[in-house]
């Protein structure tokens, strides 16, 4: 070999530095608009149009069937005018996907935009699609209208049912069933009944066991931050277009009512089926706690052949656990509700529909797809569990299965809403919890103090730009969401970091075939882009809510909200008893070591820092902001004995939520 001079071997030397050092330094410009889908997320997308097959129009022709009117202005208003649900803002979804959607989720957007009344058994069963997030449908019973799931808002619940009236022929609400204990589907009860024929035994509300207690609790205990994660589940920030939200999967969009609830006077409890007679028809229900919802229950007409799926049975991969955050289902007990379904009914049922979507049609097409979402949910479950028993973890689990081919490429078995990958990761959450047995993540960094460390050991963030860009420039959108994400941890200023996660964050929101995931990475994108942007806060807890609350939930709500942290707040001790004399109640409240216990019925004899007298109807004034504490000291509504200023300081230790807290960056 021949030998290099020592001048050479140094000029060599000094060039490659000089070739490192601009390389190490190379800084890296991006933007903040918005880009088209590039040439890996165009290819990710086509390869999906030859692997399902598109062909098959049986879908359309179902969510059409039946038409028999929508509202000619395609939108619902309130009292004041203000749109509540507008059907033709997802009017762009028709024919071909644009590139930067997913085919498959353009597919399904387009079944779920489908609107208006339809008739699904001849004189008989009807429903309503696409008033919003989810179906209402109308029994003909022998006195009047038997009404499954009566929507979100009491706005679109109120014009379904009116426009059922005109085509159909008028008739009085006989009797409510709620399915179970999502909002979308009880909450626009009083745009169909009057509370006082619900309290008089008029019209009966038939729900699962447990119904109305959870019902509450998860949009109280829960609900900020539910609320806030929802608004990215939902798209509720971005615009209704090709590079924005298609909807999410199992509906298009919830309506923006003010929701409010009534309690079953009729509880379903027993999981092998309890028959009921509803305005002269005939109920089997079955109970199905720990599905789709804590609470909840799937039931049948045998005299009309037809069963109600609930939401246990939807034509989509359903959530096991759902990305604005809830307790994480069971897919083993779903799978086995399936199956008693299929038991009792499998060989006799003609008509089979949901709170969502489209119906099925005739025993022949009902059975195999009942028989197919049993698996879906018992394949994810089992698999999961023996994969975890081999010893991998959730995330390597997730990536490793994969459906039976004679699943995947049923529609009814796709991602839309949930997914395959998320849902592995909340069963194997469902018996392990969030460890994964691997020490290095038992006591990890925060995101701000890793993410500091990453760009230290990436050689500073110009360089983890520099490489980052490389990898986006290949189509590795996950490992530059990853990888970036740090960089925006670690300084939350730097631009060009933003601008390039969101534009891998668009990638992947643009290749996403569930309608959460695509709007989760387009929302983050967005506030990446140009920062939070602050609006009117939702409401998770309106009038019917607060008043719901029961006195023990309300009292360990109020214990949650305490500050006990703050050095001051630990170091109270105080013991309060409170008298509720309008409901004939009372709590102590013993508040030490930065923890309040509510004693719900008892007092505290010892040491009493203060009695508190007040009604629970101003209580609920406050929760609403219809009043503050003061407000009612001032008016004397409110009546201490003892320490008036022990309890003022322990009230300024309530915490107060903000809505709009950071997701994408500290």
């Amino acid at each position: 070999m021949k030998r290099v001079s020592k001048v050479t071997a140094g000029f060599l030397l000094l060039m490659s530095l000089l070739v490192l050092t601009e390389t190490y330094s190379q800084k890296i410009q991006t933007d903040k608009n918005q880009k088209e889908a590039t040439s890996f997320t165009q290819k990710a997308n086509n390869d999906l149009l030859s692997y399902l097959p598109f062909a098959d129009k049986t879908d359309y022709e179902n969510a059409k069937r039946g038409l028999i009117a929508t509202i000619p202005e395609g939108n619902i208003k309130d009292a004041k005018g203000n749109v509540v649900y507008d059907m033709k803002q997802y009017d762009f979804i028709k024919g071909t996907a644009p590139a930067t959607t997913n085919p498959s989720l353009w597919r399904q957007s387009e079944l779920n935009s489908i609107n208006g009344l339809f008739e699904v058994k001849k004189g008989s069963i009807y429903q309503i699609r696409g008033f919003d997030l989810a179906n209402m449908t109308l029994i003909v019973g022998k006195t009047g209208w038997i009404i499954i799931d009566p929507l979100l808002s009491p706005e679109t619940s109120k014009a379904g049912l009116a426009l059922a009236n005109e085509k159909i022929g008028k008739r009085p609400v006989a009797a409510i069933i709620i399915t179970h204990s999502h909002i979308d589907h009880f909450g626009g009860i009083r745009g169909v009944v009057d509370e006082k024929d619900v309290k008089s035994g008029k019209i009966p509300i038939y729900v699962p066991e447990g119904f109305f207690d959870h019902s509450i609790s998860e949009n109280v205990m829960g609900g900020n931050t539910m609320g806030r994660r929802a608004s990215y589940m939902y798209g509720n920030l971005l615009p209704k277009d090709a590079k924005g939200t298609l909807g999410t999967g199992l509906g298009q969009t919830t309506s923006t009512g003010l929701a409010g609830i009534l309690d079953g006077t009729v509880k379903i409890s027993k999981l092998s089926g309890e028959q009921k007679t509803v305005d002269g028809l005939k109920v089997e229900f079955i109970y199905t706690p720990e599905s789709e919802a804590p609470a909840e229950m799937m039931f049948y007409f045998p005299e009309l052949k037809a069963f109600c799926q609930s939401e246990d049975l939807t034509h989509t991969l359903h959530n096991l656990y759902t990305l604005r955050g809830a307790q994480v289902r069971n897919g083993q007990k779903w799978s086995a509700y399936i199956d008693l379904a299929l038991a009792k009914w499998g060989d006799d049922v003609e008509f089979s529909f949901a709170s969502h979507h489209w119906p099925t049609w005739d025993n022949k097409n009902i059975k195999p797809y009942w028989e197919k979402q049993r698996d879906l949910y018992r394949f994810i479950h089992d698999q999961t569990l023996r994969l975890a028993n081999e010893g991998y973890t959730p995330i390597e689990i997730a990536e490793m299965l994969k459906l039976p081919e004679s699943l995947d490429k049923e529609f009814f078995s796709r991602g839309y809403y949930g997914t395959l990958s998320h849902n592995v990761r909340a069963q194997y959450q469902l018996y392990f919890g969030w460890f994964d047995g691997n020490p290095s993540n038992l006591n990890k960094l925060t995101p701000e103090d890793a993410g500091k460390k990453y760009v230290e050991f990436m050689g500073g963030a110009d360089n983890l730009l520099s490489n980052a860009k490389k990898s986006y420039d290949k189509g590795e959108y996950r490992w530059v969401a990853e990888v970036v994400s740090h960089l925006v941890f670690a300084d939350p200023k730097n631009q060009d970091g933003r601008n390039l996660l969101a534009d891998a964050y668009e990638q992947l929101g643009y290749a996403a075939e569930s309608g959460p995931w695509r709007n989760f990475y387009l929302s983050g994108a967005t506030e990446l882009r140009n920062g939070v942007k602050v609006l009117p806060s939702p409401d998770t807890a309106g009038p019917d809510m607060v008043r719901g609350m029961s006195t023990d939930l309300f009292f360990n709500f109020l214990a949650m909200k305490f500050k006990g942290t703050e050095a001051d707040a630990a170091a109270m001790k105080y013991n309060f008893n409170i008298v509720l004399p309008d409901v004939n109640e009372k709590v102590a409240l013993i508040v030490e070591n930065g923890v309040v216990n509510p004693r719900i019925g008892g007092s505290v004899k010892d040491n009493v820092t203060a009695t508190i007298t007040i009604n629970r109807s101003d209580l609920n004034k406050v929760s609403l902001k219809e009043a503050s504490f003061a407000d009612l000291l001032k008016s004397k509504s409110i009546k201490i004995e003892g320490d008036q200023n022990a309890f003022t300081s322990f009230l300024g230790k309530i915490d107060s939520f903000n809505f709009w807290f950071n997701i994408v960056e500290p």
